[in-house]
């Protein structure tokens, strides 16, 4: 019969009945039960899942009677109840059921309820059923499957191991013979821990047995050991309790963990000694099975087994874990956590898991931890600050307790250090469960270096190419990548693409949803995991197969020096490295690709720094104060923090007021013990304890939980737009009191939300939900503890209001104060400089996330939770206070802030200054203005003074001390003056043409208002080149001013840049123009061989070029000549190799004869130098070297010719010039020589030997360079003697350079061109690295030819390609110097594998990299360009001008933080808020910009009703087309605005009328030249070279006419008109074109004719014929043509050129001579 109490229905079965009786009503009652009672009951319970009803049913009634019956329970703990009549019938069903229940057919445990009368026969009878049960269920066990199985795995183990001893024993090479020696240790190491495993279960099995009392004597033999598997009680049978231990013992077989085999050895170790380490790699299973051999055993039966760990959520998983495993094998309740102390907590229980916290915590209440019998320190490889406190002590403790036991372990710890620390206690080190993991070792000249455009450090891109990498060559697998923080983790998972991989990021800001996603499945896919150090001990990802270590992590180490937590990145330690590789074979055989060498490795730390080396020491030395040890230098550390540290700890306490001096003993106050009692970290608790005096206890405990967590509460990941979402969505929660006030904010809003939305409402608002559900953790275990504790009661109610100021807020900031009042820090008046750290004097920023900066505010005074060091330094946690609350602190501060006070920064600022000026004041890399403020420093004594330039608003805004403003105002006036002056004096000198016979072309000053300053046609120097040995090191304005001091009238100054090519110009200085020639020459005159910075200052006069080799419109060729500058002395000097050389040489130069013979003598002074004399004194070294090399082909190592005095030469001008013209001849002249050819001769020094020249050819004419360069070898120039013969450079040069940026992007391609030059003959062609960091390429040929074929296509490639396009206007690329503008260039060169550079210089864009990539970022940036033009934006300020400091927190909440609000108001508005800059950004329809204005104004107005608010100003209009300005232009010399297309028509009206020179300002009374800087901004160089044009034109014009125009068409030179009344002049010969011109009458030139008689003769030609003809009877003129006849003698007949015959007597003409002549016979008789 059975009844079910839940449902109340019975039934009952009647012997051959096939029937059941119906259900009863409720309450029913059976009467069998009620009036017979059963005298045996069989209990069925339940474990944790039962058998469902109907299959309990079914499984009873197998194993009971008709005449008994059964009860069934739907739930609870008591599945079912059997009633027998009959003792036998019960019994045998009870020990059927266990049967089945061995056999595993039910999950249910039977139990025999004794009632009264069940004598001791019947029992004893019970047991031996059941033992013989057991025995018989053991030794099938231990002859069962399982055993078999591993029996066999064994063996198989064993053949392979005598198979590799073969193979062995025949001999192979050394390799082989090592990895076969390395797999026989491997085996034989596995098989060993086969056998050790399953000789752990036998033992188990036969203590079990051995209980049972059934144990062969050659078991007792195999099992004999003190140690005690299990422990039973003598003669009583707990048979759930033998099942549970006997399936758990088959599941330790089954699952293989490593520990089990060492289960024995650890019980004996720890039985004999009262310490040992137990080091077990990771998936050992020591954290999950250690606590229970030692339960199992029963060796802590006086007291509890304590497991610590780090961490709360590990202590919990551990424990739950366990319990569930070790579930029925002891008591209920057996297991239990306590992550968090409470003094009420007792040691009651057989294993507890708690954190090391906690176990401190219980020590310090009582030192002797009584109730503890086993303490196992978990995860000592963490080194944890309180794990190493918690060592320390425990040390102590054995030495009390001899009772105790002490169990370290570790993964990866320093055992030998932990073991000598611990008496040299044993180690027992525990393989871990792993599979083989492949090392590789990848060279970083393997993976490539990354793109320079990228803000990462290399070793990321490595991370993502080898990862890459793997998805591509390798097999199926997971790949986990680690890096260092989560922005690299993002950034390498946006940039992984792959279409059959899913990248994912992991770090430990994601949500656990989030995190979750790791170890999802993703069909058809690889995933690659991103990660930082949280992979590698905190969670384990199944399928990870390849493993990517750069061998780095990001460690926070705290300096007890300076107080600063320095965040940086490292190496990582071996232990580390180990821990990573090992997570690629956790599930099978894996790899691990380690980004450094195997050297790298070995020298790495072997374990990372324990951190009581790396934190504040604050916690560790108030407890061990309150322990009554003063001495905290002399505690016994297991590694000793620093000296520092201790005694920083040490007064930070003595500050919070935990601690006072009496007696120079350090003594704990209440506030310290109540510290101490909290377990808490002091400044925390000091806030507690602070809160609670002001009545704010909850505040405080909130508080005292959110500081813990602070950097976590805030949600910021993902793309770039979710963090700018984030960031918009932070600003609701700002405070303008700080950062824990914001936090404040968040944990009240949270809390008082219902669970359910908690959080949707954390994702709405993009917060951590789980860094708040911590707090809230936080916030209960403070409560407990300030109730059990303290006796403190926390109320559930706040008093601060978030958007209320009451006398709260006050409190609070004292609260904050006096937990933080060493960290101190008052604002130093400068923005740049930031904040000054009260103790140390140190100069910090706000962190970026900083509440305070949405306000745009700076308190004066703040307190700060850290001070943190990544790159930069900033204040972390930072939170406003009183000045006044300074001096209420007790004890009062450690700093003076009265002191602070006075010496605080002033600010001021200079307005209304040129955007040029200010970039000149600047200078290049800021390096004027870095100067100007390290002097002001130098002579102030105080280097906090700066200068700070704003170029948006052209203002200097200066900081400096009440007493230093002075100075540095006038400092600065003074620089700003000056520089206006140089930009207002600025000149460049203009050629007024090219080319030319060679001499050079005259020029003009080109100067403000686009004015001819001065017209040089003397062709003498305006310019000096200054030199000086160390060149690159002198400040550009200490050497203008040094000129300045000398001579006056300096117009322009050029620097030269440095290139680090061969050193041609490490000694250039650069070049100085001047207003007129004299001056030019007074300053070379007086400043050449002038000592300056160290060195001789050399000054030059300089001829203007009118080109260089830019000019050039192909590739140039330079060669180099040289002459000598010193006679021969007849002498020259055969160095050889050695001696015998030189005695060799001697005998083939005997009869040498060089015009003459000569005598060879072994030198007196050199053995190994050969003298030879005699020479003729006008010999060449050319000439000389090939007479030597025709007598002797020995080897000559060196060969002069000794020289004498110098002699004086031509000028370097006349040199050049006779240079030019020898070369003139080979040249074609339809190009002009000026125009393919430069020479330069340099100035030798007076050491030289010979004089230098450079000649630069177009390299289209290297057939005629050669030429050229055959026919002046040998030759003597004009004015030089006959023996400084021409001697030409035999080998060419030409040098190709480019930046680094641009070398990186056509790599490749320069590799196959330089390998294919190499491949040439006569060719030398090398990569070489400038001192710079530049690269450039240097060509070496015998032929010019050569040298310009191979120049040609490394310029292409080098110099890359200049954008031309119509769209590229000015406005367009100003857009290049702001920040978009350089994203943009970067990012287009790294999507099209080119390099961008913008040169700013010459407004204009170049593109380097490969030919055909080069096209394609062409066309991107062309319209990237054009969308960032149409989208740039107006900036709308939500911060100045008397506008409320909380005015854009509140335009988030009251529009959005998208603006949504903004936009339905206002269709067609695009717009963005920037939070760093306090501005809204409008795009699109730009103007809409004043309604927004005026919406914004409005709402201001209503935020700030007691202040007024200034009205956004609107735009001026142009002072030329009166309208609006666009694109404006603003001109240097008077800020005045207007639209740059406005000033390019004022330049080319201009032009096109020759007038309006000086061009002004047209602004109404202003006037001033346009400065020529804003010119050159303006307009093009054609434009500017035609307005030159125009200039010089109206500046002849206006002269009166001084100066005139060369007469011939178009002719651009310009000539000096002669004195008035001068007769005679030197005439202007044209450099352009050649003519001759008299400079007094304008015509062409005509010597020894005046002017006067030219003109005659100019207006009548054939006056001069008529003068001469006067009075001279042979002269007559033709009758006919007038043609002038002079006859000289002959006949009478003349024939005129008109062709007539004439009469020379009477003039008369005929038509031929014949009767010209019968004239003369019939009418003058005669023809004579």
């Amino acid at each position: 019969m059975a009844f079910s109490e839940e449902s109340h229905t019975f039934r009952r079965r009647f012997q051959g009945s096939g029937h059941r009786r119906p259900r009863n009503p409720p309450n029913f009652a059976p009467p069998s039960l009620s009036a017979a009672p059963p005298r045996f009951v069989v209990e069925l319970r339940r474990s944790r899942r039962g058998a469902e009803k109907e299959e309990l049913e079914r499984l009873i009634e197998q194993y009971i009677s008709p005449d008994d019956r059964f009860l069934v329970y739907q739930s609870g703990f008591l599945a079912a109840k059997l009633f027998f009549r009959v003792f036998e019938a019960a019994m045998d069903a009870f020990v059927a059921l266990w049967s089945c229940r061995l056999r595993g057919e039910h999950s249910l445990s039977p139990h025999f309820v004794f009632n009264v009368g069940v004598g001791e026969c019947e029992r004893g009878l019970l047991v031996e059923r059941l033992k013989g049960l057991f025995r018989v269920h053991v030794r099938g066990l231990l002859e069962g499957e399982e055993v078999k199985r591993w029996t066999k795995r064994i063996e198989v183990v064993s053949d392979d191991v005598k198979e590799i001893k073969g193979r062995l024993e025949k001999g192979h090479g050394l390799k082989s013979a090592l990895e076969l020696i390395s797999m026989s240790e491997g085996l034989v190491a596995e098989r060993g821990l086969m056998l050790k495993r399953v000789g752990e279960f036998k033992a188990a099995m036969y203590c079990i047995l051995d209980h049972l009392g059934e144990l062969g004597l050659d078991e007792c033999v195999e099992s004999d050991d003190q140690i005690r598997i299990f422990e039973f009680r003598r003669g009583e049978f707990d048979w759930n309790r033998i099942h549970y231990l006997i399936v758990r013992e088959c599941k330790r077989l089954e699952v293989n963990l490593p520990i089990y085999g060492y289960r024995r050895a650890i019980l004996r170790h720890i039985c004999y000694q009262q310490a040992m380490v137990l080091v077990g790699e990771t998936g050992s299973g020591k954290s999950t099975q250690l606590a229970q051999f030692l339960a199992d055993s029963g060796v802590a039966a006086e007291g509890a087994i304590v497991c610590t760990q780090p961490r709360k959520i590990a202590a919990n998983s551990l424990a739950k874990w366990v319990g569930e495993e070790c579930n029925g094998c002891y008591e209920d309740s057996s297991v239990v956590c306590y992550p968090s102390y409470s003094s009420s907590q007792k040691f009651n229980r057989k294993v507890i898991f708690m954190t090391d916290n906690c176990l401190l915590q219980h020590y310090m209440n009582d030192n002797t931890l009584s109730g503890i019998s086993y303490i196992i320190i978990d995860e000592a490889h963490e080194r944890s600050l309180n794990t190493d406190l918690l060592m320390s002590l425990i040390k102590s403790l054995l030495l009390k307790r001899l009772d105790m036991r002490l169990i370290i372990m570790s993964a990866t710890a320093d055992a030998t250090k932990l073991s000598n620390y611990f008496y040299g206690c044993e180690t027992i080190h525990v393989v871990g469960r792993s599979f083989p993991v492949d090392i590789k070792y990848v060279d970083e000249t393997a993976i490539g270096s990354g793109s320079s455009s990228v803000k990462f450090p290399s070793y990321v891109l490595d991370v993502v190419k080898i990862a890459t990498d793997i998805h591509k060559t390798e097999e199926e697998g997971a790949i986990l990548a680690f890096l260092t923080s989560q922005a690299e983790v993002e950034w390498a998972s946006e940039n992984f693409k792959s279409p059959d991989a899913v990248a994912l990021p992991l770090h430990g800001k994601l949500s656990w949803e989030e995190q979750d996603h790791v170890f999802e499945y993703y069909p058809g896919k690889r995933k690659v995991i991103f990660s930082t150090n949280l992979a590698e001990t905190s969670l384990t990802i199944p399928g990870v197969k390849y493993v990517v270590d750069p061998g780095m992590v990001k460690e926070c180490n705290f300096d007890p020096r300076t107080g600063i937590h320095v965040l940086s990145v490292c190496r990582i330690s071996q232990s580390s490295a180990q821990q990573r590789a090992g997570r690629a074979g956790r599930t099978e055989p894996g790899k691990c690709y380690r980004l450094y060498s195997e050297w790298e490795f070995q020298s790495m730390p072997t374990h990372q720094q324990p951190e009581i080396r790396r934190v504040h020491l604050g916690v560790a030395a108030l407890r061990i104060l309150a322990l009554g040890i003063n001495n905290v230098l002399g505690f016994d550390f297991v590694d000793a923090p620093c000296p520092e540290a201790i005694d920083r700890a040490i007064k930070n306490l003595i500050q919070l007021g935990a601690v006072t001096t009496r007696n120079n003993v350090l003594e704990l106050t209440d506030c310290g013990y109540h510290i101490v009692r909290m377990g808490i970290e002091p400044r925390l608790g000091k806030i507690i304890l602070d809160g609670t005096h002001y009545g704010l206890q909850r505040e405080a405990v909130v508080l005292a939980a959110l500081m813990a967590n602070a950097n976590s509460i805030f949600c910021r990941v993902g793309s770039e737009d979710n963090k700018f979402r984030s960031d918009c969505l932070k600003l609701h929660f700002c405070h303008p009191d700080g950062d824990l006030f914001t936090l404040l904010s968040v944990y009240k809003e949270w809390e008082d939300l219902p669970n359910e939305k908690k959080n949707i409402w954390c994702w709405n608002n993009s917060i951590n939900a789980k860094s708040l559900r911590r707090c809230k953790d936080t916030v209960v275990e403070l409560e407990h503890c300030l109730k059990n504790e303290l006796n403190v009661i926390v109320p559930s109610y706040w008093y601060w209001k978030p958007d209320m100021s009451t006398e709260h807020d006050k409190n609070l900031k004292r609260v904050i104060l006096s937990s933080l009042a060493e960290n101190v820090a008052m604002y130093s008046g400068s923005d740049r400089i930031g904040y000054q750290v009260a103790l140390t004097g140190q100069h910090v920023q706000l962190h970026p996330s900083c509440s305070l900066l949405s306000y745009g505010e700076k308190p004066s005074w703040v307190v700060f939770g850290e001070l943190l060091s990544t790159s930069h330094q900033y204040l972390v946690c930072v939170s406003a206070i009183e000045y006044d609350c300074l001096s209420s602190l007790s004890p009062p501060p450690m700093f003076d802030s009265s002191l602070m006070e006075m010496q605080r920064l002033q600010a001021a600022v200079k307005t209304g200054i040129g955007n040029h000026i200010l970039r000149r004041f600047c200078g290049k890399a800021n390096s004027c203005l870095l100067h100007l403020i390290s002097h002001l420093q130098t002579v102030c004594k105080d280097e906090r003074i700066n200068i700070e330039v704003d170029f948006m608003k052209n203002e200097v805004l200066f900081f400096a001390s009440s007493v230093n403003m002075e100075t540095v105002s006038l400092a600065i006036n003074e620089a700003l003056e000056y520089e206006k002056k140089l930009l207002s004096d600025e000149c460049i000198e203009k050629c007024l043409y090219h080319g030319g016979s060679g001499s050079n072309p005259s020029v003009a000053l080109l100067g403000a208002g686009a004015a001819i300053k001065h017209l040089e046609l003397d062709k003498r120097c305006l310019t000096v080149e200054v030199l000086h040995s160390n060149a690159h090191a002198l400040h550009e304005k200490e050497v203008i001013k040094l000129f300045e001091k000398c001579t006056s009238g300096i117009c322009n100054f050029q620097k030269t840049a440095s290139t680090g090519q061969d050193g041609q110009n490490s000694e250039r200085w650069g070049k100085i123009t001047f207003l007129s020639p004299d001056l030019a020459e007074i300053a070379a005159t007086e400043l050449n061989g002038v000592d300056f910075s160290g060195s001789t200052l050399r000054v030059s006069p300089l001829l203007a070029n009118s080109g260089g080799d830019s000019f050039f419109p192909f590739p140039s060729i330079k060669a180099k000549v040289f002459w000598p500058r010193r006679r021969s002395k007849g002498c020259a000097i055969v160095k050889c190799a050695s001696k015998v050389d030189a005695e060799l040489i001697i005998g083939d130069l005997l009869n040498l004869v060089v015009g003459r013979p000569v005598n060879c003598e072994i030198s007196n002074r050199y053995e190994d130098s050969v003298v030879i004399s005699g020479l003729d004194r006008d010999l060449s070294e050319p000439e000389m070297h090939d007479a030597v090399r025709t007598a002797t082909n020995r080897r000559i190592v060196d060969f002069f010719i000794m020289r004498g005095a110098a002699v004086v030469d031509p000028t370097s001008a006349a040199c050049g010039e006779s240079l030019l013209r020898e070369i003139a001849p080979f040249l074609p002249s339809r190009y002009g020589v000026g125009n393919c050819c430069r020479v330069q001769v340099f100035p030798p020094e007076p050491k030289d030997y010979f004089t230098k020249a450079q000649i630069t050819f177009d390299g289209r004419l290297h057939l005629e360079a050669a030429k050229a360069l055959d026919d002046i070898q040998g030759k003597v120039l004009t004015g030089c003697q006959p023996w400084q013969k021409i001697q030409c450079q035999r080998t060419f040069h030409s040098l190709v350079s480019c930046p680094a940026p641009v070398y990186f992007v056509i790599k490749k391609q320069l590799d196959i061109l330089i390998d294919s030059f190499k491949r040439r003959r006569a060719v030398s062609c090398n990569l070489e690295r400038n001192s710079n960091g530049s690269y450039r390429v240097k060509i070496s040929a015998n032929a010019t030819k050569t040298v310009a074929e191979l120049r040609k296509p490394l310029e292409q490639l080098m110099k890359g390609k200049t954008m031309s396009h119509a769209s590229l206007t000015p406005s367009v690329l100003q857009l290049l110097y702001s920040r978009d503008g350089i994203y943009l260039c970067k990012s287009v060169g790294k999507e099209t594998g080119t390099h961008i550079m913008f040169d700013r210089q010459n407004m204009s864009i170049r593109i380097f990299g490969p030919f055909n990539f080069i096209s394609v970022a062409e066309r991107k940036l062309l319209r990237a360009l054009s969308t960032l033009s149409e989208n740039n934006g107006i900036e709308i300020r939500l911060r100045g001008r008397n506008l409320p400091r909380n005015l854009m927190k509140s335009v988030v909440e009251k529009f959005g933080p998208d603006m949504y609000g903004l936009k339905d108001m206002l269709p067609g508005a695009e717009l963005t808020l920037n939070i760093r800059r306090h501005a809204l950004i409008l795009k699109g329809n730009k103007d809409l910009k004043q309604k927004i204005e005026e919406i914004i104004y409005e709402f201001a107005k209503s935020l700030s009703l007691s202040e007024p608010v200034e009205q956004f100003t609107t735009e001026a209009a142009c002072p030329i087309c009166l309208c609006e300005v666009e694109d404006c232009y603003q001109l240097e010399a008077c800020l005045h605005k207007f639209c740059r297309s406005c000033l390019v028509e004022q330049c080319e009206s201009a032009i096109k009328g020759h007038d309006g020179f000086p061009i002004c300002c047209t602004f109404t009374g202003c006037r001033k030249p346009i400065f020529l800087t804003d010119l050159k901004s303006l307009l093009t160089s054609d434009k500017l070279e035609e307005l030159f044009k125009a200039s010089l034109g109206a500046f002849v014009a206006s002269n009166g006419g001084t100066y005139r125009f060369c007469p011939s068409p178009d002719c651009p030179a310009v000539y000096k008109v002669a004195e008035p009344g001068l007769i005679a002049a030197p005439p202007f010969i044209c450099g352009a074109c050649s003519v001759e011109t008299c400079t007094i009458c304008h015509l062409e030139y005509h010597p020894y004719v005046t002017c006067e008689r030219y003109k005659e003769f100019k207006d009548d030609p054939d006056l001069s014929l008529k003068d001469w003809c006067k009075g001279k009877e042979h002269v007559k003129c033709c009758p006919l043509c007038g043609y002038t006849i002079e006859k000289i003698d002959g006949c009478n007949h003349i024939s005129c050129k008109c062709g007539k015959h004439i009469c020379w007597v009477c003039l008369e003409c005929y038509d031929s001579s014949d009767d010209c002549y019968a004239h003369l016979r019939l009418i003058h008789q005669a023809i004579m």
